[in-house]
């Protein structure tokens, strides 16, 4: 019998799937040291990004339900 395959909880938590099949991704340096950073670039990294086209092959192996 074959076996299900298993998603990587903590890949699921941190992406999401477009209606296209595109990952969306979280921006990173926005946790911490954020007062010598500009407004406009704090602004900037609120909006989701989408995951660069030479990882989409990784993410989509440790999500196969996606």
């Amino acid at each position: 019998m074959q076996q299900k395959m298993k998603t990587k909880r903590a890949a699921a938590k941190r992406f999401k799937v477009t209606g296209t099949g595109k990952l969306m991704r979280n921006k990173a340096y926005k946790r911490h040291i954020l007062t010598k950073k500009s407004t406009k670039r704090k602004r900037n990294l609120r909006h989701a990004g989408l995951v660069d086209v030479t990882n989409v092959k990784a993410m989509k192996s440790i999500l196969p339900y996606a």
